[in-house]
């Protein structure tokens, strides 16, 4: 599995209050879970008149749509003209998924949230000794 993540950092040259600059943002946000199925939020600059920092972030098995996807978001935002942005980045993550289904940890053995009750070594009605 892989996480792409992208951070946007934007400027509301208009924005004279931070209802205003919300509007944008909320605007913004709106669009990119619509156009991509992304996951979109304010991560930062909340207290801030003019400035905000938007995160995405976006699931799947291969590399090259995931960043795609992203970039074609970043772009989005450059587009609208609702707000300068001032810089962006993007990341992609590979999480390990071993043939069973479950994470493998260092040794190769499945973790204990990928087994079932018991299985673990755990005592099933959680009453200890």
């Amino acid at each position: 599995m892989i996480v792409g993540v992208a951070v946007v950092e934007i400027r509301v040259h208009e924005s004279r209050s931070l209802k205003a600059k919300r509007g944008v943002v909320r605007s913004i946000l709106s669009r990119l879970r619509n156009r991509f199925n992304v996951s979109a939020n304010e991560v930062g600059g909340q207290g801030s008149w003019q400035r905000a920092v938007i995160g995405l972030s976006t699931t799947g098995s291969e590399e090259v749509p995931l960043r795609r996807t992203l970039e074609q978001a970043v772009r989005l935002v450059e587009e609208m003209h609702l707000a300068e942005v001032v810089g962006s980045g993007i990341e992609l993550i590979r999480l390990p998924i071993s043939e069973s289904g479950g994470l493998p940890d260092e040794t190769g053995e499945d973790l204990p949230w990928s087994m079932g009750p018991g299985e673990a070594g755990e005592d099933p009605k959680g009453m200890g000794d």
